[in-house]
């Protein structure tokens, strides 16, 4: 009897314990408010600077426990730049000589900054993010920017997380 109980408890702990990973993401506890400037451009594309600055607002809201307010009052700063939006075929139509695949590539840099100490907390100079799309299924460059630029947005979001 002692054994049958000895393996109920030790099944009951792996149910409960679990294997020890956890979904839970882990954020700074210090700080508490982000401001987040307007991103630059060195591009020429129309808004796909205040396109990702408001997406990273978005996915801050969502993911982390920072709130988001105005410099003067803010424990940090996120900042950065759209560095190039450039375009590629990555397969071709034959009879049509069209692409039937392309891939759109956003490159930006950033820094996240604590004010209250100066300290850069992350920074990146040249970080991508790519997103394929297909007009042969209705897709064009307008969903593309949009796609890739919530993906940096998403990145550029984790890039907060405690690094432990």
């Amino acid at each position: 009897m002692r054994k049958l109980e000895l393996m109920s408890l030790v099944v009951m702990m792996l149910f409960v314990g679990g294997c020890g990973y956890s979904s839970r993401r882990s954020f700074r506890t210090d700080i508490k408010t982000v401001q987040v400037s307007a991103f630059g451009s060195k591009e020429f594309r129309r808004r796909i600077e205040m396109d990702l600055t408001e997406a990273i607002k978005k996915h801050i809201q969502m993911e982390t426990p920072y709130k988001l307010t105005d410099e003067g009052q803010a424990d940090t700063v996120l900042r950065g730049e759209v560095l190039e939006v450039r375009q590629g075929t990555l397969g071709r139509d034959f009879m049509l000589n069209r692409p039937r695949e392309t891939q759109l590539t956003l490159v930006v840099s950033f820094e996240w900054k604590d004010l209250r100490t100066g300290k850069i907390l992350v920074e990146r100079k040249r970080w991508l993010q790519t997103f394929d799309y297909s007009a042969p299924v209705g897709e064009n460059e307008a969903i593309a920017l949009t796609g890739v630029v919530d993906r940096m947005a998403k990145r550029i979001v984790d890039q907060m997380e405690a690094d432990w």
